[in-house]
């Protein structure tokens, strides 16, 4: 089941929180919905629910629009979290997991077996309000997933928690993708997008300024990283032809140069300059090609 989104634009007044945005998301995969604060990537995500009418523009999924008679084939981690802080965990997800069309005894053994995954099954009878903010959306995750959507939207899953949830988080996400769930999620830590997602749009004031796979992105963006390690002053390449940017590191430098040729020249430049323990040339990362593009307006 394809996701398609054709000129989608969203207005509120005067306002333009998402401007012709043409996307299209292939099924059993992860896509990547990278922007700064304030770039629409909410906005998208309410939109293709069906929780914000778009005010142009089409969105189609498998060909048909999405209403709420899809609801049960639909996950959704909305990033403010929200769940019933009075409520117990188990009572939460029996509700939650019913309006999804689930019956108690389908509810129950899939949250005993994701309490047992997640490591808490002892959170069963807590109220949600005894949590951890990270405990908390482990379960506001469950919520999510619970019913086995076809279509799982994440937004901002990993924000705020430690790094051995969000491994974690992530090894479930991966699962549900292997299991043929298509997943789109957003979020601000560019390694996440980087390690997941073979497909990505960069948003900007509503517009993407970079879509597609993420290995066609990293090759038409033509710069390359360089590491070098040494035991000699590396000062002489700040100014050195083809080099971008130079970043001075305790071990040596790290340089954005302008194409692979250049790396050449500076390993002939460096011959007779004393030992290099390191010389290392890697493709740019996704953090470079987002600072340039989106640059100093992202907060």
């Amino acid at each position: 089941m394809t996701l398609v989104l054709k000129n989608v634009t969203k207005r509120f007044g005067r306002d333009i929180a998402v401007d012709r945005l043409s996307l299209e998301i292939p099924e059993n995969e992860m896509f990547g919905f990278l922007g700064g604060n304030g770039a629409g990537k909410t906005t998208t995500f309410r939109m293709i629910l069906g929780l914000l009418d778009s005010s142009e523009g089409e969105i189609s999924w498998n060909g048909e629009s999405i209403g709420y008679d899809k609801s049960h084939l639909i996950g959704y981690l909305p990033e403010e979290r929200g769940l019933y802080p009075k409520l117990t965990v188990k009572d939460q997800l029996i509700y939650l997991g019913k309006l999804r069309g689930m019956n108690k005894g389908t509810i129950l053994s899939e949250t005993e077996k994701w309490l047992a995954r997640f490591k808490v099954p002892e959170y069963m009878n807590k109220k949600v309000e005894e949590l951890s903010k990270g405990n908390q959306q482990k379960i506001q995750f469950i919520s999510a997933i619970i019913h086995k959507p076809e279509l799982l939207i994440l937004d901002e899953p990993f924000s705020g928690l430690d790094p051995i949830n969000v491994e974690m988080l992530k090894e479930a996400v991966l699962d549900l993708k292997e299991q043929g769930t298509s997943i789109v999620f957003s979020s601000h830590q560019m390694d996440h997008v980087e390690e997941l997602c073979k497909h990505l749009c960069i948003l900007h004031k509503g517009k993407p300024v970079v879509q597609g796979t993420l290995r066609d992105i990293k090759r038409s963006y033509g710069k390359k990283n360089l590491v070098i390690h040494s035991e000699t002053p590396l000062d002489f390449l700040k100014e050195y032809p083809g080099v971008v940017h130079y970043k001075q590191i305790t071990e040596g430098c790290e340089l954005q140069i302008k194409n692979e040729a250049v790396s050449q020249t500076i390993f002939s430049a460096l011959q007779g300059k004393g030992f290099i323990r390191k010389f290392d040339l890697e493709e740019p990362s996704l953090n470079d090609i987002f600072i340039e593009k989106v640059g100093a307006s992202y907060e």
